[in-house]
């Protein structure tokens, strides 16, 4: 491929120097690029120097070898490097040990490999079409494969476009917290996104292009609300009852994927006189459209993620916002948060082959298995209130700095911003100017949570009151209810009542004992504390089905369900691991534990461990049946 020379001149003085190492190693195989002097300097920022920590004259050898071979008429001499070469290429341009076992999840996340190449074709096709609940990021790439795999499959989406959370949450700021490079799926065309961590309306256009190129949106049926779901034992399908816009019907299905995710079901406590409040309040998940702040008072109840994003958003457009929290939340801070990718930096990304990939990876990385060794309790440990061990208390001790510098002289906002459990125990969230805005003359922060509301007040409950004419209630989600949301009986009985309301179990996090030929997608066990993507676990779930509904047709199978002992395997080892985890630790309440204190959610593998478990069905961990 010859480029443009003028335009790669112009790009060149923005490449990412550990990416830029890679592609020259691609089109030359010389080994002198994965060899001093051209060795990067690791960098643990989470958007790093484009350097790569290299001197200025080897910087410029870099560039001057890439011009002169992008701008000719040579062709890559690697174009797929084997695992353990491309082992040694992310060692390099990481300037860290890289295990080995990454290589392969790094091969198909970095679309060296195409996701759903290995699942075996399909010999046989299924009576009745697939159906699928949920058209978010979990439900197009589940579709994606089975048009891979020549499979008729149905999504049911109750709104009116896809996207799921990233449709339904407009509010103020809304954005992902993961770098969109990362937070992308693996496969498809390059996508331009405008900044490292891009706004929820550029997510949004994302899903709904990615439906149309993967050719998903034609299965969609929009405006479809799944009100029940019943296995019928004869007939060997699901039976589900439907809310239409032409009323209520009903369909059939022989294989349902539950694709509802985690944090679809807005969650408003139980506050004493909520409903007499006079003025607009609503979730923050339900932001209404053309809502006019200015000048107004505005109260937000909660401080976690979506109220860290909504509070500078309109801090300076209200005349007065009270922030409620009950609990402080550490929050890191991320250097070029804002910053906007240069036009030379989407040229690299847009046309010089094996960039993206490689700039995928240095985004994956940073956000990926990294953390979590130091997010277990070290027994020896002498100061286990405040932090898991000295790593993590190190990083404590970075926050709390952190919070000191940008709070300098406000010694009462800083005694309300330091939490007293160790940092990443709950999410951790970005500090997206938060400090700042807390900062304000037009800005309460109240260390305490709302004790009950009159018509006109909000009340806290350490006495606090404010009159707002706007309750943001930014409260979080239903988490536990996952895909028991849906009303799905199967021969166990109901799933919420399965799962005792708010301990949901499952095998991988995909199946349940008795409830045959269904599987879920952001099921318990899966949700990300250390790190990662949510798309990365989408596609996991997506490969896993696609694969166990392959296996199941080619095999003859027409009913299968993971056994007991599975699930009860999996979810002792899962318990097991979790005993020593940060999220167990007891000075905290946090939605990633139930009411008995066990964590459902947060997964404690590292990310390679759980794509290894999703490669392909153990089929003897499944009660099966076959036809015939």
């Amino acid at each position: 491929m010859q480029l443009d020379r003028s335009q790669l001149e112009t790009a060149l003085p923005y490449a990412d120097l550990r990416v830029l190492l890679m592609v020259l190693f691609h089109y030359t195989a010389d080994e002198k690029w994965l060899a001093p002097p051209y060795t990067p300097r690791r960098n643990p920022l989470l958007i790093a120097d484009e350097d790569a920590g290299l001197p200025e004259d080897i910087q410029a050898d870099i560039r001057a070898h890439a011009l002169e071979i992008l701008s000719g008429e040579s062709a890559a001499v690697l174009p797929d490097p084997d695992t353990a070469l491309l082992n040694r290429m992310m060692t390099h341009s990481l300037a860290e040990k890289v295990p080995p076992e990454y290589a392969p999840m790094m091969r198909e996340q970095m679309g060296f490999k195409l996701l759903g190449s290995d699942i075996p074709r399909i010999e046989r096709k299924p009576a009745a079409p697939i159906v699928i609940i949920g058209a978010g990021c979990a439900g197009i790439v589940l579709g994606k494969l089975l048009n891979d795999l020549g499979l008729d499959y149905i999504i049911l989406e109750k709104n009116t476009e896809v996207g799921g959370t990233w449709w339904e949450n407009t509010y103020p700021g809304a954005g992902v917290d993961t770098p969109n490079h990362a937070y992308s799926f693996s496969f498809g065309k390059t996508h331009r996104w405008s900044r490292y961590f891009s706004p929820q309306d550029e997510i949004l256009d994302y899903l709904t292009g990615k439906a149309d190129e993967f050719q998903v949106r034609p299965h969609i049926r929009f405006g479809v609300e799944v009100k029940q779901v019943d296995w019928q034992d004869d007939a060997k399908h699901w039976k589900l009852t439907l809310a239409t816009p032409n009323g209520e019907e009903s369909m059939t299905a022989p294989l349902l994927v539950s694709a509802v995710g985690q944090i679809s079901v807005p969650k408003l406590p139980a506050i004493d006189g909520l409903e007499n409040f006079k003025g607009p309040l609503f979730h923050s998940s339900h932001w209404p459209k053309d809502l006019d702040l200015k000048g107004k008072k505005v109260a937000i109840v909660g401080t976690g993620a979506s109220s860290m994003q909504i509070a500078p958003s309109i801090a300076d457009e209200v005349a007065e916002l009270t922030i409620f929290q009950r609990t402080p939340q550490w929050a890191r801070p991320i250097p070029r948060y804002h910053e906007r990718l240069s036009d030379g930096a989407q040229y690299l990304l847009e046309h010089v082959p094996f960039y993206a990939p490689w700039f995928r990876l240095t985004m994956f990385w940073r956000y990926g298995d990294g953390l979590l060794p130091f997010l277990k309790k070290d027994p020896e440990w002498p100061h286990p209130q405040r932090a898991m061990n000295r790593i993590n208390d190190r990083h404590r001790e970075e926050m709390v700095q952190h919070i000191e510098r940008k709070l300098e002289g406000r010694p009462d906002l800083i005694a309300k911003s330091v939490p007293d459990y160790p940092p990443y125990g709950k999410r951790i969230l970005l500090d997206n100017h938060w400090y700042d805005t807390i900062l304000k003359d037009n800005v309460t922060l109240n260390d305490e949570g709302v004790a009950r509301f009159s018509e006109t007040q909000v009340i806290g409950d350490k006495g606090s009151t404010c009159a707002p004419d706007i309750v943001v209630m930014a409260t979080g989600f239903e988490v536990t209810k996952m895909a028991s949301r849906i009303n799905i009986t199967g021969p166990a009985g109901n799933l919420s009542d399965v799962w005792n309301g708010d301990d949901p179990q499952a095998y991988l996090g995909i199946s349940v004992p008795d409830f045959p030929n269904f599987f879920m997608m952001a099921g318990p066990t899966t949700g990300l504390g250390h790190g990662g993507s949510g798309m990365f676990i989408a596609e996991c779930h997506a490969h896993y089905i696609a694969h166990t509904i392959a296996t199941m047709l080619n095999e003859g199978i027409d009913q299968m369900a993971a056994t007991p002992a599975a699930q009860d395997a999996y979810m002792t080892k899962y318990n097991e691991r979790h005993a020593d985890m940060i999220w167990m630790h007891p000075g905290m309440t946090t939605y990633y534990r139930n009411s008995k204190g066990r964590v459902y959610s947060v997964m404690p593998w590292r990310l390679v461990d759980y794509w290894n478990m999703t490669r392909a069905p153990r089929l003897e961990d499944y009660a099966t049946t076959k036809s015939g």
